[in-house]
């Protein structure tokens, strides 16, 4: 997986630096911390837009975030791709650990 100096990411939150500081929620500031999202997070992302991907997206990365989706629209594009790859990584197994498989034969009993 590809590190960047942008991105770090600490058990299930991400801190992604921006190329410039923004305004989110009044203060200004050029880091965006995104928590790894919840089934729940995706349902109420669809519920709201079901007909609309990039708006469920950024309905979804301005919960994760805890900023409104205006706040997200003035990021520039470089930046919101930043927010993205954060995003991929709070909910990639990459780094998971796979789960040991039992023998299907010794549990046979052969």
């Amino acid at each position: 997986m590809q590190e960047y100096t942008w991105l770090r990411q600490q058990g299930d939150t991400a801190t992604i630096t921006l190329s410039r500081p923004e305004s989110f929620n009044g203060v200004k500031t050029n880091q965006l911390q995104l928590r790894a999202p919840t089934v729940r997070d995706m349902r109420g992302a669809q519920k709201q837009h079901p007909n609309d991907a990039e708006d469920r997206e950024l309905a979804l990365f301005a919960s994760l975030a805890q900023v409104a989706p205006s706040d997200l629209e003035q990021l520039k594009l470089s930046d919101y791709h930043r927010l993205q790859e954060g995003y991929f990584r709070l909910v990639s197994d990459a780094g998971a650990e796979p789960a040991p498989v039992a023998d299907a034969g010794a549990q046979a009993g052969e």
